[in-house]
């Protein structure tokens, strides 16, 4: 079954997990069209991401959260370079672990530890749930944010239980890089030229948006996605497009919302029309 996929171009906007979504998708015989939504850079300043490093393995912290799996390889890079990996890890593993979503939970292992528990819902209101079962009075909670994003409900909800958050941004996004690729990608769907769309999380889907007004191609953008299937991870994602006015034609079955499921469903779904390149 490793070639299910084969002649089916598929396009993918991942940029934290771009090399492993495209891997399983070539190795099922697709034709991955790779377009990553942001350029991804270590924090331009590295001084405070060092200091909460030297600050955790000095006194590691009650909790951990992780919310994205480049954030901890890139804390890990950070770690590797000014040599105090062994440090590092084994305050880690004094540490109780929270991740939001499996893709934290995947760096974590890349280091031979586990997470202790992980959202139902990959968001941050989804962490904030988990965290709020629990009882985080007078605890040092370390957070790892990530780019985009504003953080200050998630930590005032943290700090209102009475923990005290240490934050940590260990990379930076650079939009305006990635713009021109995108807006190519959206004339290949109006084109035609796709057989379906992955996308894997929502702020794919608004970026998508995002660009297309900024660039005057909103109008090419919804005329590429009514003729490309599109391929949704899970309800979130779903959820997105909906707000957007879009739909989801292919989703995980059995609430499995991750690549490898995603990846099934595109493949039982495109199996039932020919690969558009081969009707060219």
């Amino acid at each position: 079954m490793a070639d299910r996929l084969t002649g089916y171009r598929i396009l993918i906007l991942e940029t934290r997990e771009e090399a492993q979504f495209s891997r399983l998708l070539t190795e099922q015989g697709a034709d991955v069209l790779q377009c990553p939504m942001f350029t991804i850079h270590d924090a331009p300043d590295p001084a405070p991401v060092e200091a909460w490093i030297r600050r955790f393995i000095e006194k590691p912290c009650d909790d951990l959260v992780l919310m994205t799996g480049e954030g901890l390889r890139r804390l890990m890079k950070v770690v590797r370079r000014i040599g105090v990996e062994q440090a590092f890890v084994a305050a880690l593993g004094k540490t109780r672990k929270f991740t939001r979503g499996p893709k934290p939970g995947r760096a974590l292992r890349e280091i031979e530890l586990e997470p202790q528990q992980t959202t139902e819902k990959p968001t941050s209101e989804g962490v904030a749930e988990m965290l709020a079962r629990i009882d985080l009075r007078g605890h040092r909670l370390g957070l790892q944010l990530y780019p985009d994003k504003d953080h200050g409900a998630l930590i005032g909800a943290i700090a209102a239980q009475g923990a005290e958050v240490d934050t940590v941004l260990p990379y930076v996004y650079d939009a305006q890089a990635a713009d021109a690729n995108i807006v190519a990608a959206i004339e290949e769907m109006a084109k035609g030229a796709i057989d379906a769309i992955a996308l894997t999380n929502l702020g794919q889907v608004r970026r998508l948006v995002e660009v297309a007004r900024a660039r005057g191609c909103e109008a090419r953008l919804r005329e590429g996605l009514s003729k490309t299937p599109i391929a949704s991870v899970g309800p979130v994602v779903s959820d997105e497009l909906k707000s957007h006015g879009l739909r989801a034609d292919i989703y995980p079955a059995n609430d499995a919302y991750f690549m490898k499921p995603l990846i099934s469903a595109m493949a039982s779904v495109l199996a039932k029309n020919p690969p558009r390149a081969a009707a060219r």
